[in-house]
């Protein structure tokens, strides 16, 4: 056990965490996104919602504040939208902005919305590692990019 660290992030996790330079992205997906599913490392952590882990992961791993290679500012945070046609709800996006908004200034405009197979893409292409959650929200999906870690 290490002080200062919050005890839901695993060994793995942080390891993990701890390997990831500035602008890997991590994937945290609700119990029905399909993880195992796309060729990268996926951490379970069946017994958890998605804001807990949120909160703990923000609490060591900071936010991206770079623009892209275009000098394009591209929010650090990207939400699955919800599909056209479908009536569901998303308070949860709420409560995460609110988490991100604790660690990091820039509050709502770290969040971005993309469609659920340009989500499923980029989780492809970008993300180090897929955390398989127990949420049973919909549409509660988030991907996170890293930043630089400044000693001030």
């Amino acid at each position: 056990m290490l002080k200062g660290i919050p005890p839901i992030l695993s060994p793995e996790l942080l390891k993990v965490l701890c390997e990831m330079g500035h602008t890997d992205e991590l994937t945290i997906g609700d119990g029905n996104f399909p993880g195992h599913s796309f060729g990268t490392e996926v951490i379970r952590m069946d017994g958890h919602g998605v804001p807990e882990i949120l909160d703990a992961i923000l609490q060591v791993f900071p936010l991206d504040t770079y623009p892209d290679a275009n000098g394009v500012m591209v929010p650090p945070c990207t939400l699955m939208a919800v599909e056209p046609g479908d009536d569901a709800k998303t308070p949860i996006w709420d409560t995460y902005k609110e988490i991100v908004a604790k660690h990091d200034e820039r509050g709502d405009a770290c969040f971005e919305e993309i469609n659920k197979w340009d989500f499923y893409d980029k989780t492809r292409a970008k993300s180090r590692v897929v955390i398989m959650t127990g949420e049973t929200a919909i549409y509660a999906n988030i991907i996170l990019r890293k930043g630089v870690v400044v000693n001030k």
